[in-house]
């Protein structure tokens, strides 16, 4: 009997312990250049999004920073405040690339459910200082355990 007790309390403990676990994805991951009010579009459609992005990628001179738009949903079982990290590669100065870290909280809810977009910007002087951008990470965590990960081709 207790040969076949013991794999069904091993499986009871797995599951009572993934159920305590974060659950979490990062959705879209969208970079978007900043004119100089701050602006990423002109208008609200989408297509007049693209073309001003298109003629803010050609013309460096009329940009004022990057705003990635990151969309996150997680499940914790319990209200929590998580961290959103995106982790940015820039044109190389010298040897090495430059490197910057933004960081924002996002909340889950008493549910312990949540979800939405987050902002994060780099802007003025440090948008200067760091370059053309090449490749980002994204990064979702709950504490110090990683829990979420997009990042772009060039990661």
């Amino acid at each position: 009997m207790r040969r076949f007790l013991f794999p069904i309390v091993c499986a009871l403990a797995v599951s009572i312990s993934a159920a305590d676990a974060t659950s979490a994805r990062l959705i879209k991951v969208l970079p978007h250049f900043l004119d100089r009010e701050g602006r990423h579009a002109l208008s609200p459609s989408l297509y007049d999004r693209d073309a001003y992005q298109a003629r803010l990628r050609e013309h460096p001179e009329l940009r004022s920073g990057i705003r990635f738009d990151v969309q996150w949903r997680a499940r914790t079982g319990r209200p929590t405040p998580l961290t959103l990290r995106l982790e940015l590669r820039g044109s190389a100065r010298g040897d090495l690339p430059t490197q910057v870290t933004l960081e924002t909280r996002v909340q889950v809810d008493r549910s312990g459910a949540g979800g939405g977009w987050a902002r994060l910007h780099l802007t003025g002087e440090d948008y200067r200082r760091f370059g053309e951008l090449t490749a980002w990470r994204a990064t979702l965590w709950d504490g110090e355990t990683q829990v979420a990960e997009q990042r772009s081709f060039l990661w």
